[in-house]
């Protein structure tokens, strides 16, 4: 495996610097985590450079990358801007239209996307009872008098209340465990029968999310994305792009950490010397950047393999556990090198710990990893 970068990866990882210099600092950004969101000017920004496209089908008007390009975009733009931003999802929600959703679906959000550089719709899966165990879900689909009827309840929503249309998995007719055909619906917001209620969360404050309701909604078969009963299966097929690029997005948090403690023990002055001459801030320092090593060989790792055609189910779910529980260890620890002052809003290693602890939940758990990975790894021992 080589990982020296090209150099149109250089190239591109230069544009991405200049367009979160121009667009980002640090002011902006704690009105935006006050705000909640991004600001529209700045999404169109990011789409008017092209970055919106990057690994969508050129056939839709995408920009072909490969899988550790993506990683070094999803690296680079949450390391520089310093914080989670709303991009990475973006493009993976478009991933999943533009592979499993009709011609006709995928004009009408590619054509949305394109004038406002963010996806017309958010993702609806997990629920009150059915977080990683999926087979629990309840919301369904029924035929009732010869209508298409969608009702239950839908949570940890990104994104799900300002946009016109929500992609929601649910099950087909029965709800009971045993049942594991789902499909997915492309469902205008403004039908009859939904209601939506923001969640507050401690950290990510880019990506808001909502609690939906569908109490009888009555939706059409044109609706349905992809074939019926192949819902939750084609999800699965982007999970392991989902959590390696959760992963990378993880790097760019620790990454971005480590280089404000260096910066900090530098300058930070203690009883007449420097704190980074002590030896324990050194060793801070030095385990910190060992992991950041670590994680970034993880990452590099499964997207070379992924872009090779490999099977990655056991090693994306390594990669997601460990960089997204380490990227939190190093940010802890770049906050106590920091001090006082790393606990207070004003300074962004607050920030940082607080939206890289929340990765530890994003796209499963620490724990849903460990199950994924046990059973994969006795399969490979046990041959």
């Amino acid at each position: 495996m080589d990982f020296r970068l090209t150099d149109e990866q250089e190239l591109l990882l230069e544009s991405i610097r200049e367009f979160v210099a121009e667009h980002f600092n640090e002011e902006k950004i704690q009105q935006w985590y006050k705000d909640g969101s991004v600001p529209d000017e700045v999404l169109i920004a990011f789409k008017d450079v092209g970055f919106a496209f990057l690994g969508i089908p050129e056939e839709y008007g995408g920009v072909p990358i490969d899988k550790l390009t993506f990683c070094l975009v999803m690296e680079e733009l949450t390391r520089a801007a310093g914080c989670s931003t709303p991009f990475e999802l973006n493009l993976l929600s478009m991933y999943d239209i533009c592979e499993f959703g009709s011609p006709e679906q995928i004009a009408l959000c590619m054509d949305l996307y394109s004038k406002e550089g963010k996806p017309p719709f958010a993702l609806a899966i997990s629920e009150p009872g059915a977080g990683s165990d999926n087979m629990a879900m309840a919301t369904t689909v029924k035929e009732i008098d010869g209508k298409l009827v969608l009702s239950g309840q839908k949570t940890w929503v990104s994104g799900g209340l300002k946009v016109p249309y929500m992609l929601v998995v649910a099950k087909d007719d029965d709800p009971s465990p045993q049942n594991t055909g789902m499909s997915m619906w492309l469902v205008p917001m403004n039908l009859p029968g939904i209601k939506t209620a923001p969640i507050h969360k401690i950290g990510q404050k880019l990506l808001p999310l909502c609690d939906i309701w569908f109490d009888n909604v009555v939706v059409e078969e044109s609706m349905r994305v992809g074939e019926r009963g192949q819902g939750f299966i084609n999800l699965m097929k982007n999970f392991e792009v989902e959590r390696l690029s959760l992963a990378a997005w993880s790097v760019g948090l620790a990454q971005c950490a480590l280089e404000d403690a260096a910066a900090y023990a530098a300058q930070r002055v203690t009883f007449g010397k420097p704190i980074g001459n002590y030896q324990l801030i050194q060793q801070k320092l030095t385990d910190m950047e060992i992991k950041v090593q670590n994680m970034r060989c993880m990452v590099y790792r499964v997207a070379w393999e992924l872009d090779n055609g490999m099977p990655v189910q056991l090693n994306s779910a390594l990669a997601k556990r460990y960089v997204s529980m380490t990227a939190t260890d190093v940010c802890n620890e770049a906050m106590q090198i920091m001090g006082g002052i790393g606990y207070t809003e004003d300074c962004r290693i607050s920030r940082l710990w607080e939206d890289a602890r929340g990765q530890q939940f994003a796209g499963g758990t620490d724990e849903i990893m460990v199950h994924i990975s046990g059973k994969q790894i006795i399969k490979k021992y046990s041959r």
